[in-house]
């Protein structure tokens, strides 16, 4: 399901908040009711279970990502402009919505419960399929190298976002980020255009 009424929303966004300050343990269904100012019942109703409502909560913050890659794919720009843009998409998606990927990546690494993750690859496939198209159109252009490592051009990214957001009272001391807006900044700026030089540098053919 990746249709959500907007009493869902409330309710998914409510959820998101509570998982990110208490943990998934932490945050019990009556908290997440009273933050979405709803009654417990109807959470029951429309997911069933905490940890249903959790994957509802995967599938709602992913899968407006294929919205923006339809979008993208019908512009009328070279393979390179696409993956530039593809790459500052992901990094405003993550910058986002890194609570809900903090505790996706946790609940996954420690394996403690059993949640469906079919729908939430089943997005990440489809996301795959459009990298793939783009990447596969730059190499019959000659514009691509052509052993070029799909797969590992969205770890690449996130990977080095997250790098940041998890030292990120190192990085604000070295980098001299003294505000919360600062660090917003460079993330925006500096950050997302280092990455797209190491995207863009792995792509091209060596000269």
């Amino acid at each position: 399901m990746t249709d959500f009424s907007d009493k869902q929303i409330d309710i998914l966004q409510a959820a998101e908040k509570r998982f990110a300050e208490d943990g998934f343990d932490g945050a019990s269904v009556r908290d997440i009711a009273k933050e979405a100012n709803v009654n417990v019942a109807m959470i029951s109703y429309y997911f069933g279970s905490k940890e249903k409502l959790l994957e509802a909560l995967i599938i709602y913050r992913i899968s407006g990502m294929r919205m923006e890659l339809e979008n993208l794919s019908h512009e009328a720009i070279s393979p390179l402009e696409k993956m530039m843009k593809l790459t500052e998409l992901y990094i405003a998606r993550i910058n986002k919505n890194k609570c809900m990927y903090q505790i996706l990546h946790f609940e996954l690494s420690i394996k403690k419960r059993a949640i469906d993750i079919k729908a939430y690859t089943e997005v990440k496939r489809k996301n795959m399929d459009f990298l793939n198209k783009v990447i596969q159109e730059g190499q019959q252009q000659g514009i691509f190298r052509k052993d070029i490592n799909t797969p590992l051009i969205p770890p690449t990214i996130i990977g080095t976002f997250f790098h940041l957001q998890m030292n990120r009272p190192f990085y604000e001391e070295v980098l001299g980020l003294t505000t919360d807006e600062a660090y917003e900044n460079y993330i925006n700026t500096e950050l997302t255009n280092h990455i797209k030089q190491v995207i863009k540098a792995y792509l091209l053919h060596e000269n």
